[in-house]
């Protein structure tokens, strides 16, 4: 074997040799690894063929080997790395020959490609990496980077380093919209460069800045990084703790975890929020803390007064923060001691399924040992303890069908433990409150009949709804009974919308705001999965870029306007009706809803069309379309590339060889750092695109098959990547920044400015090293 390698590491080798001078070559990325995997397994082959690749594999049939699996040792975990003096058989790489080989690649690949790419269970989500792709580039040719920049620049600007905290701002505004790291660092680098070096910002801060809100796009949702990451996540997670519940005896994951073993994109979203706002914040203070030791070297910057009306300080703390907060006090209070609360009283033909112990007891005594092991011998004996009960009251396993007198009961029971005022109307008024408080904070001076009108007829709902109301109310009564204070509300909107127009800020951040937490709120409340929600996001932020194109050419935008209402009325409709005429008694109500739901639709659509013919009449549509075809065409291409290389490594047991390398080690956190150490190093040279598809399904069932959270995993991982493509020499951050800056900014300019930016990155990560809970809080909070 060459220089007394074994054959399959002289076969990594060859590939990752192969890959990496294909990506050097100039060739297209996605097909640059198409090409690696071809070519490599050709070399591979022809050394093969002529004797010169020989693996030692552990000899399975010697007594040694017998005598470890029955001793318990699982065969996962036998290796000669492991056990270097097992006895060996060596035998080519390819056993069967690299023709059975080549035909067993082709056969997969048409597998994968089917499963992964075409018409398999991911495809679903795969779809929203197009939609999140043509949100970020709507918004971002929409000058909306533009305007957030300039207002925020008002804003923070006379501050010490104001001006950078409004880029690590508007870098996590755009992160937000976009999730795409080259658009947001290419755009803050074209527009906020510039304005900052003549601001006086040295050009490392202003670099590094620049660079390190770019990459948010990492990490806050969302983020096209967690959705390729998760749906990959989600398919290893589950295949490598079913392995591992196997290997102790026990029937499935299930069982031996006491939970499904099922991580969702849904569930990383979660995750990921409050890393990305803490590295966000770690910036912002950074950026602060520079200007107040550096003063000359982050002057403030006057840079005009934002549009509205004098705010005193005290004005300004009373209707933005105190009475907003106030109103969500008051509703969280309310739902606290029974006052707000849900309404529904439907009761089905099932009760509810009996309890379950804990943990499942019924299993054999290997399996037992290992869960005793796993979650405690207290764990355990809980669960005997609960099953034994259950056995004893006689409870049964699955839900017994209710009788009528059993379903009245539990009607009226519902009936009498409804909360006065519904959730849907309280979330309503608090919204329309909090709106109301803004109007009166950004224009004290103005008369104040209309905010008092308009809190008038919010008390006026939430006393009708407590008062004349009730959980046996009709949808269409409700509306009905509430009409004359939501008319006379809407009535006073006007004004106080107007007001609110008048200031920049919230005329500039308030409808990309509104967009993304439509998009996100639907995500991490678990209304809907990434797909439905990032096409929300692509026809609104369409929607969006219309009107402000017809705002800039002085003309109405009322359509746009009148088809984001209809939608609202549409998907209130549908929440609070039930549409499915015909199907057994339909009601007037539920036709009058519905033709009102259908109108609404397809105003909806004509506005979206209506959308789509100002972006092309501008010429922003067409440039839109192509741009989106290309990054989800060279998404999908590198998807189907990485399958292909992956096989070849599969094919002369490349993958097995890594893995068994990586569970040698006795601890996990050792695998985990050792794997994070390569992700980081391989961020050099490999897009994220690369290094999800082609490196996590080798390493993946390894570090995902043990005991850590695999939410934890994963945002650790995208934070670990975040950091490599800001590392000088090689981060791609830095190279995206680079074409666009100035001729006066150096490239040692750019690499100084990004080491405090890579050293926080560094901090970010042991943060949520030594404090998971900062992954872990929210997914547990929401519970989804």
């Amino acid at each position: 074997m060459p220089f007394g390698l074994d054959g399959v590491e002289v076969g990594l080798i060859i590939v990752f040799l192969t890959l990496f001078g294909a990506i050097l070559s100039g060739f297209p990325v996605a097909f640059a690894i198409g090409g690696a995997a071809i070519i490599s397994f050709a070399i591979i082959a022809v050394l093969d063929t002529s004797g010169l690749l020989l693996h030692a594999r552990v000899d399975t049939g010697s007594d040694a080997y017998r005598a470890l699996i029955a001793d318990g040792e699982s065969p996962l975990n036998i290796s000669k790395f492991r056990f270097p003096d097992l006895p060996t058989v060596t035998e080519p790489v390819f056993v069967q020959g690299w023709e059975t080989a080549l035909d067993r690649n082709v056969s997969f690949i048409v597998n994968r490609i089917n499963e992964r790419v075409l018409a398999g269970q991911s495809i679903e989500t795969l779809l929203a990496v197009l939609m999140f792709v043509l949100m970020g580039i709507v918004l971002e040719r929409s000058k909306i980077a533009n305007d957030l920049l300039t207002t925020m620049a008002r804003v923070f600007g006379p501050l010490p380093g104001g001006l950078a905290v409004s880029i690590v701002l508007v870098g996590a505004f755009l992160a937000a919209s976009t999730g795409i790291v080259g658009a947001t660092v290419v755009t803050m680098g074209l527009l906020a460069l510039p304005t900052m070096l003549r601001a006086g910002y040295s050009k490392e801060l202003s670099t590094g800045v620049i660079a390190a809100s770019g990459t948010l796009g990492q990490i806050i949702p969302p983020s096209i990084v967690i959705v390729l990451l998760g749906t990959l996540a989600g398919d290893l997670y589950s295949a490598a703790q079913e392995e591992r519940a196997q290997a102790v005896g026990c029937s499935d994951a299930l069982t031996y975890l006491g939970e499904p073993a099922v991580v969702s994109v849904g569930t990383l979203f979660q995750a990921a929020l409050l890393p990305g706002i803490l590295l966000a914040v770690l910036y912002a203070a950074y950026a602060f803390g520079f200007a107040l030791l550096n003063p000359a070297k982050a002057p403030p910057v006057q840079a005009g007064r934002a549009s509205g009306g004098i705010i005193t300080r005290n004005e300004g703390l009373l209707w933005f923060l105190f009475v907003p907060v106030g109103i969500v006090l008051l509703f969280v209070i309310g739902g606290q001691i029974g006052l707000v609360g849900s309404q529904d009283v439907s009761v089905g033909s099932f009760g509810a399924a009996a309890e379950q112990a804990a943990l499942r007891t019924n299993v054999s005594a290997r399996c037992q040992e290992a869960m005793i092991a796993l979650h405690g011998q207290p764990a355990w004996e809980a669960a005997l303890a609960q099953q034994a009960l259950l056995n004893e009251s006689g409870a049964a396993t699955l839900a017994e069908r209710l009788t009528d007198e059993q379903r009245q009961a539990l009607f009226q029971l519902k009936i009498a433990n409804a909360a006065p005022i519904g959730t849907g109307i309280a979330v309503f008024v608090a919204l329309f409150g909090i709106v109301l408080s803004f109007a009166r904070g950004v224009a004290p001076a103005a008369p104040l009949r209309p905010i008092a009108i308009g809190a008038a007829a919010l008390l006026a709902v939430l006393a009708l709804d407590a008062v004349a109301v009730g959980p046996l109310t009709t949808p269409g009564l409700t509306a009905l009974i509430l009409a004359i204070p939501v008319l006379i509300l809407f009535a006073a909107m006007r004004p106080a919308g107007a007001r609110l127009a008048r200031n920049d800020l919230l005329r500039v951040v308030f409808p990309p705001l509104v967009l993304i937490v439509a998009v996100l709120g639907s995500i991490l409340g678990g209304i809907t999965n990434p797909t439905p929600a990032a096409a929300l996001g692509a026809g609104g932020a369409i929607m969006l870029a219309a009107y402000r194109k017809l705002h800039d050419e002085q003309r109405t935008g009322r359509i746009i306007i009148w088809a984001s209402f209809a939608l609202v009325i549409m998907l209130l409709a549908g929440v609070n009706f039930d549409l499915r005429v015909g199907v057994g008694q339909t009601t007037f109500e539920q036709w009058v809803a519905f033709l009102v739901a259908q109108v609404a639709y397809h105003f909806a659509l004509f506005g979206l069309l209506y959308a789509c013919f100002v972006l092309w009449r501008t010429a922003v549509l067409p440039p839109v379309v192509r741009e989106t075809a290309k990054v989800t065409s060279m998404v999908f291409t590198i998807l189907i590339g990485s399958q292909l290389l992956n096989l070849v490594v599969i094919s002369f047991g490349g993958e097995h060889y890594i893995q068994a390398f990586l569970r040698s080690f006795d601890s996990e956190i050792q695998v985990f750092l050792i794997v994070m150490l390569v992700l980081f190093v391989l961020g050099f040279v490999l897009d994220f695109l690369e290094i999800i598809y082609i490196v996590i399904p080798i390493v993946g069932p390894v570090i995902y098959g043990g005991t850590m959270d695999p939410k934890w995993v994963t945002i650790m991982i995208a934070v670990n990547l975040q950091t490599s493509f800001l590392t000088p020499p090689f981060g791609f951050a830095l190279f995206y920044l680079r074409g666009v800056a100035p001729r006066e900014v150096t490239t040692g300019d750019i690499y100084r400015g990004v080491v405090p930016f890579v050293l926080i990155q560094v901090l970010g990560l042991l943060l949520l090293y030594f404090f998971p809970q900062v992954v872990t809080i929210v997914p547990d909070l929401i519970g989804v």
